[in-house]
């Protein structure tokens, strides 16, 4: 196992540069009730540098999306009577495969057989650039055998309870306590890059492994997980390699949680913060 000891950095942006050069982002996210976690991935993704970002959500969910924030685009999905995204949406979601360079998918979706089948199909998109989190991972877990069907690029970032449930629904045996075991099975396994978060996030595609040493327990907060959703897909767009923009997204995240928590302490942090204090983690 080769350790990464150095963080990938973006190239200078070139001078002629403009939307479509630094990449099109869409997040597919959001539900009744979950407005936040798509705002914030979308949010996320801009600050982190993507030249457009698209936020795909139920038509109920999507004037609260798009009026938090002015600057990505939102996209109307069909819903389900949960207010859920539901199987109607597949066509429009597949214009959305087409139409950007990244698919993150996942944050605030709920979990749902419909949804479950729109993963599946996702997975099954040759050349896509699919980062999966939160509920995309639920959904995941419940597939049986999707790892044969994989011919998508895949991001997984789950946090320790998804992986537990991701394990679960792959594995007969017990996951391992032991993080980069486990974080390295798994991106073995599904052929994923796998990002295991907790303290010392650990992001490996089964060859390579890196630990990261930034970020502190103030982050443990809703909508963490969202940002760094958001980090690591404006990242793949802007020319990195999946496993060079996971770790270099893990680094940020965690060093824009430590400028945030510096300023405001670590019991007050909350993830829009962290979205606040990204532009002073990229300088």
């Amino acid at each position: 196992m080769d350790i990464i000891k150095e963080v990938p950095k973006l190239k200078p942006r070139p001078q002629d540069g403009h939307k479509g050069t630094f990449g099109k982002v869409g997040v597919i996210a959001g539900s009744l009730g979950m407005t936040g976690a798509a705002a914030l991935a979308g949010r996320a993704a801009l600050r982190a540098g993507a030249g457009l970002v698209r936020v795909a959500t139920t038509r109920s969910a999507l004037p609260i999306i798009a009026a938090l924030e002015p600057c990505y685009t939102t996209i109307p999905l069909p819903e389900d009577s949960a207010g859920r995204i539901s199987a109607k949406a597949l066509g429009a979601i597949l214009d959305i495969v087409a139409d950007n360079d990244v698919v993150a998918i996942g944050p605030g979706l709920g979990t749902s057989t419909a949804l479950r089948s729109v993963l599946e199909t996702l997975l099954q998109q040759k050349d896509l650039r699919l980062l999966v989190d939160g509920d995309g991972l639920n959904n995941l877990s419940r597939l049986k055998g999707w790892p044969q069907r994989r011919q998508a690029h895949l991001v997984l970032t789950p946090h320790p309870g998804e992986m537990q449930r991701l394990w679960s629904g792959l594995f007969r045996t017990t996951l391992p306590e032991d993080r980069q075991a486990a974080a390295t099975e798994m991106a073995t396994v599904t052929g994923a890059v796998v990002a295991l978060k907790g303290a010392g996030t650990i992001v490996t595609d089964g060859q390579r492994l890196y630990i990261n040493d930034t970020g502190n327990p103030g982050m443990a907060t809703a909508g963490s997980g969202d940002v760094l959703t958001g980090v690591i897909a404006a990242l793949m767009g802007q020319g990195l390699d999946d496993l060079d923009a996971t770790v270099l997204g893990v680094y940020l995240h965690g060093l824009a949680g430590d400028i945030a928590a510096d300023e405001l302490g670590q019991v007050s942090l909350t993830a829009t913060d962290m979205i606040d204090a990204l532009p002073e983690a990229f300088m």
